[in-house]
C-alpha cells in the first residue's frame, strides 16, 4: 500500500486515469514484445542445440537439451530487452522506474538459479552414464550446490527489495545460525555423512545391503544428500536418512561380489545313535568309491602302520585307532566339494564337524561357488546337498528328524 501511495503521489492526483491507461497500454505493448523475444530465441535455441547434438557424439547436448538449458537461456532475452525499456515504461517517473528495475532484476536472479539448476542436472546425468562415476552419490553433491544457490538467491532478493548490501543480510545470518543449524539439521548431517560415505567408499549405487533395524535387504538405487534409497527383493522400497548409514549397523555384500567365489555355510545334522566303527566288510564297500578309493585306502594304511607300531589288539574297536562312519563320511564330503567343477579351489574348501546339539552332531559344509549369482549360486548348494543327504544312507548314518508320537 505504501508503494502504492508513493507511485500515486509521485504522478500526481490529476492524471491517475490518463496515466493509468498510458502505462497499461505500454505495459501491454512491452510484455507482449518481450514474451515474443523470449518465443524467437527459445526457437533458434533449441534448433542450435539439436543441430549441434546431431552432429557430436557426445551426450552431454542432449542431457542439456532434456534438462531445459536453452529454454532457461532464452529467458535472458526478456531481461535484456525490458532493462532497454525500463526508462520508456517508466515514462519518467522516478519511483516506478526504481521499482520495475527491482522486478526485473529480481527475475534476472531467479532465472539464472534456473539456468545453473538445468546445467547441473545434465552435469548429473552425463556423469551418472560413465562408469567411474555411476556409483557416486553425485545428487548428494548437486543439492549441496542447489541449496547454496537458492540461499545465495533468497539473500540477493531481499538486498534488491531492500537496496541494502548482500554483506548486510550475510551478518545476520550469523545471529540466526542456531535457528538455521535446527532447521537444517538433516540436511547439514546428510551433507558430513555422503562426503563420509564418498571419502571412505562405504557404498556405492548399486551395491547390494542389508540393514535389519530397518527391514532393508537389496539394492541401492540412489543416494543423495538427504535420504538412500534401496529397492528391496520384494522390489518395496525402503527409505533410510543418509547419515544413519554412519551410525547404524550395515551389511554391505560389495565384497562378496568383487571376491572370487561366493560362501556355502551350511551344516548338515547327523544323529549322534547312528555314529558307530566300521567292520572290514563295510569299508571294503566304501573303497569301491571311485573318487573315494584312494583316499580309504590312504586312511587304512596309515592306521594299520599306527596300530602295528604300538601292537595293538585290534579286535576290540575301542584299542587303537579305528575308521568310524562319521569321520569317512566327513573325508567323503570333503573329497566330494574338491572335486566339484563349481567350487573354487583357492578358496577355503572343508567339511567340518561342530559341537554336538540337541538336535545332532552339525557337519557344516564351508565352501564357495565360483558363480556368484544369486539364483545360480542357490541351484549349486542345492545340487551339493541333495548328493550329500543322498550319501548319508550309504555311510550307514541318519539325518536328525524330530519324530511326532502319535497320541492315542
Amino acid at each position: 500500500m505504501h508503494i502504492l501511495y508513493d507511485i500515486l503521489t509521485g504522478i500526481g492526483w490529476s492524471n491517475i486515469l490518463a496515466w493509468w491507461a498510458d502505462f497499461t497500454a505500454v505495459t501491454i505493448v512491452i510484455l507482449f514484445l518481450s514474451w515474443l523475444l523470449r518465443v524467437i530465441a527459445r526457437y533458434i535455441l533449441i534448433a542450435v542445440f539439436h543441430k549441434i547434438a546431431k552432429s557430436t557424439h557426445s551426450t552431454l547436448d542432449d542431457a542439456l537439451i532434456q534438462h531445459k538449458f536453452p529454454k532457461n537461456i532464452s529467458r535472458f532475452v526478456p531481461y535484456f530487452f525490458l532493462t532497454l525499456m525500463v526508462s520508456l515504461w517508466a515514462n519518467g517517473n522516478a519511483i516506478i522506474n526504481h521499482w520495475l528495475v527491482v522486478v526485473i532484476d529480481i527475475y534476472a536472479v531467479f532465472v539464472t538459479i534456473l539456468t545453473i539448476r538445468s546445467l547441473l542436472r545434465a552435469a548429473r546425468q552425463e556423469l551418472q552414464s560413465r562408469p567411474q562415476f555411476m556409483d557416486k552419490p553425485i545428487d548428494s553433491y548437486i543439492q549441496v550446490v542447489m541449496i547454496f544457490l537458492w540461499g545465495i538467491g533468497l539473500l540477493l532478493t531481499f538486498s534488491i527489495i531492500s537496496g541494502k548490501e548482500l554483506v548486510y543480510f550475510l551478518t545476520g545470518i550469523g545471529a540466526l545460525s542456531a535457528v538455521i543449524l535446527l532447521v537444517f539439521k538433516d540436511t547439514i548431517l546428510g551433507f558430513v555423512a555422503s562426503i563420509q560415505i564418498a571419502a571412505n567408499d562405504l557404498v556405492r549405487i548399486g551395491d547390494w545391503i542389508t540393514m535389519e533395524s530397518y527391514g532393508a535387504d537389496g539394492d541401492i538405487i540412489e543416494i543423495n544428500l538427504s535420504t538412500l534409497k534401496i529397492r528391496n527383493f520384494d522390489n518395496t522400497i525402503t527409505t533410510i536418512p543418509t547419515y544413519k548409514l554412519l551410525s547404524s549397523s550395515i551389511k554391505n555384500w560389495r565384497g562378496m561380489s568383487e571376491s572370487e567365489g561366493r560362501r556355502i555355510k551350511r551344516p548338515l545334522y547327523i544323529r549322534a545313535s547312528s555314529v558307530r566303527f566300521l567292520t572290514e566288510q563295510e569299508i571294503a564297500v566304501m573303497e569301491q568309491l571311485e573318487r573315494f578309493k584312494s583316499v580309504v585306502q590312504e586312511k587304512k594304511a596309515d592306521i594299520k602302520a599306527y596300530n602295528e607300531s604300538l601292537k595293538t589288539d585290534t579286535s576290540v574297536p575301542l584299542n587303537g585307532r579305528n575308521l568310524t562312519n562319521l569321520g569317512l563320511f566327513r573325508t567323503y564330503i570333503e573329497t566330494y566339494l574338491e572335486q566339484h567343477p563349481s567350487i573354487n579351489q583357492d578358496l577355503t574348501v572343508m567339511c567340518r564337524q561342530l559341537a554336538p546339539t540337541p538336535n545332532g552332531i552339525p557337519l557344516e559344509v564351508y565352501a564357495f561357488t565360483k558363480d556368484k549369482a544369486w539364483k545360480n549360486h542357490e541351484v549349486i548348494s542345492a545340487d551339493i546337498f541333495d548328493h550329500i543327504i543322498a550319501s548319508v544312507s550309504f555311510f550307514r548314518l541318519s539325518i536328525f528328524e524330530f519324530e511326532q508320537l502319535a497320541k492315542k
